[in-house]
């Protein structure tokens, strides 16, 4: 099984990206940091039922890796946008064995007292045009949600777009089931629907 944990949230750089959010949910996001491995950093904001929201960039001050970046950010360009949804699992071997090649392979990573593997492909792409989750699994209890102050902010709805999304929801079936995602054919694109304090807004 898998379970939703996150959304991403990309901009050529964090600041245009954090924007993007702070002007859509009008809520501030907090300061992240830097990962290592991939050379990318990032702003937080806190979403109820143990979710939450990241804004992440290349890093321009952080050497260039010797491998694709995650997210596919080594091809961003344009204006920023909801990019990646993210699942984590209790076995990330395990859930990769159920699933066909293309989801990648297992990253360890750190950030602080922070711990997780995250499954990245070679060349930074999910499968569908990136609407695929990208997987992670978080080693102890430490958890980024957990940490982040509350904005008042609730994801109800996340809409998966792509010409293929029948497949992509049969295939995706069998390990999660969650009513706030929702599969829709059309051209590759995420769309969250978040409940703010002024109201609901629409975060694509």
């Amino acid at each position: 099984m898998i379970t939703f944990d996150h959304i991403a949230v990309a901009g050529e750089s964090l600041a245009a990206a954090t924007s993007h959010v702070e002007v859509a949910l009008n809520v501030p996001l907090q300061q992240g940091g830097e990962h290592a491995v991939f050379h990318t950093h990032n702003t937080l904001l806190g979403l109820e039922d143990g979710l939450y929201l990241e804004a992440i960039a290349i890093n321009p001050d952080a050497p260039v890796p010797n491998r694709a970046r995650w997210f596919d950010l080594d091809r961003f360009a344009g204006a920023p946008r909801l990019t990646n949804w993210i699942c984590r699992c209790a076995d990330l071997d395990a859930t990769l064995a159920q699933l066909p090649e293309g989801f990648g392979a297992p990253v360890d990573l750190q950030r602080g007292d922070l711990r997780w593997r995250m499954a990245v492909p070679l060349d930074g792409v999910l499968p569908y045009d990136n609407c695929a989750p990208a997987l992670i699994q978080w080693i102890g209890d430490a958890h980024p949600a957990a940490r982040l102050t509350q904005q008042g902010c609730k994801m109800t709805a996340l809409t998966v777009s792509h010409p293929q999304a029948g497949a992509l929801a049969a295939l995706l079936a069998p390990l999660l089931h969650d009513a706030r995602i929702t599969f829709a054919q059309g051209a590759p694109k995420l769309t969250a629907q978040i409940n703010t304090p002024e109201g609901t807004a629409v975060l694509c």
